[in-house]
């Protein structure tokens, strides 16, 4: 590079006065060192992970846009109540994005071979016109592979695939996922066929077990359906699972699956014991779908476990050479496996459009949005 690049960059800012603002802010781009690209962003999907800084504990109801059509703003204010969460991020503004993928416009001289290439990265700020970032952090894309292809090769793929190892590692035999007919279900579904674990998939709605019978699910079953505790209790029975991982969080949903977990247990126990079945049951919570409190009512004996899940802690225990495996798999199986569907593609400044950030802000299954900065 000759000169240094600007690049619009999509920021998040919680004030002191309780007031959330979404913003383009320029940005400088220096040249890139001897080990680092500089990627042209073109992909990069809205994430329940990215909604938490985004859009912070926001009333959507008082979104009010400003700004101008090329620079547009976006405030809404924050409940007094839930302030005190967003204290370590006051006045400050946050780059938001945590993975996307593009083309490689400049390259250092240790990674010439990159320029040109269609990469995947991970590394946050990603919500942008242009992004810096070390090679390692990037994933050349498999020939054929477009950046919508490669824009969510990180998350959903690497929790995914890190549920399995977690069963494995734990001596686990099958699961149970909740909000199963997501993009992540629906990558766990597969990969779960391909490795022969069995999987128990909670859903809320006919519609989304349709969206799971598709893909070859065998055990789907819908919390909305008035025999939902037996049906749930009969598919972990049969499974043999003791492990499971909500995306859901708050609410009874944890409860009711550890409760079926010690009905399954007691269907086979020979004697009775106060202190409840000594089948270890394990539930870890990695999304907030529900943010009220999650409710347990401890009625399955004492041998259970709920815990917080998050991917790259995990990855750091699994260490360097399980996740290059992981990360090898991903980009092998990307249009297949791991492949991500998307309702809409929309450009940073939509991003910022009160309709639009209401729509994606709901999470519904099957609604996944993408930002092409590129737009």
């Amino acid at each position: 590079m000759t000169a240094p690049l600007t690049s619009l960059e999509l920021r998040s800012t919680v004030s002191s006065d309780g007031k959330l603002t979404l913003s383009l802010e320029p940005v400088t781009l220096e040249a890139p060192g001897p080990d680092d690209v500089i990627v042209k962003v073109e992909a990069a999907p809205i994430n329940p992970s990215d909604l938490g800084l985004l859009l912070g504990p926001a009333d959507m109801a008082t979104l009010a846009a400003g700004g101008t059509p090329d620079r547009p703003t976006l405030t809404a204010e924050i409940l007094a109540g839930r302030m005190g969460a967003m204290k370590p991020r006051l006045d400050e503004s946050m780059a938001v994005g945590n993975e996307g993928a593009g083309t490689v416009v400049e390259a250092g001289t240790n990674v010439a071979h990159l320029l040109g290439k269609k990469v995947g990265m991970l590394g946050g700020s990603m919500y942008a016109q242009y992004r810096r970032i070390a090679a390692r952090d990037c994933i050349p894309l498999p020939e054929g592979a477009t950046a919508a292809d490669g824009a969510s090769m990180f998350v959903n793929p690497l929790t995914a695939l890190s549920m399995v190892e977690t069963l494995r590692m734990e001596g686990h035999k099958a699961l149970v996922h909740t909000a199963a007919a997501s993009n992540l279900g629906q990558m766990l579904n597969r990969v779960c066929i391909a490795d022969g674990v069995p999987l128990v998939n909670i859903v809320r709605s006919e519609a989304q077990a349709a969206i799971l019978r598709e893909i070859g699910a065998k055990y789907i079953i819908d919390s909305s359906a008035p025999d939902f505790r037996e049906a749930l209790t009969d598919a972990i029975a049969e499974t043999g699972a003791t492990l499971a991982f909500d995306a859901i969080g708050g609410g009874r949903i944890v409860n009711s699956i550890l409760h079926a977990m010690e009905a399954a247990a007691n269907r086979t126990a020979t004697a009775y014991s106060r202190y409840g079945s000594s089948t270890w049951k394990q539930v870890y919570i990695y999304g907030m779908l529900d943010t009220s409190p999650t409710e347990l009512d401890r009625g399955y004996g004492l041998a259970w476990g709920v815990s917080g899940f998050l991917v790259t802690p995990f990855l750091m225990k699994l260490g360097l050479e399980g996740t290059l495996r992981l990360r090898a798999r991903v980009a092998a199986e990307l249009t297949t496996t791991f492949a991500s569907t998307y309702t809409q593609t929309i450009s940073l400044a939509e991003a910022l459009d009160p309709a639009v950030v209401q729509a994606y802000a709901k999470k519904a299954t099957g609604e996944k949005y993408l930002i092409d900065p590129s737009r």
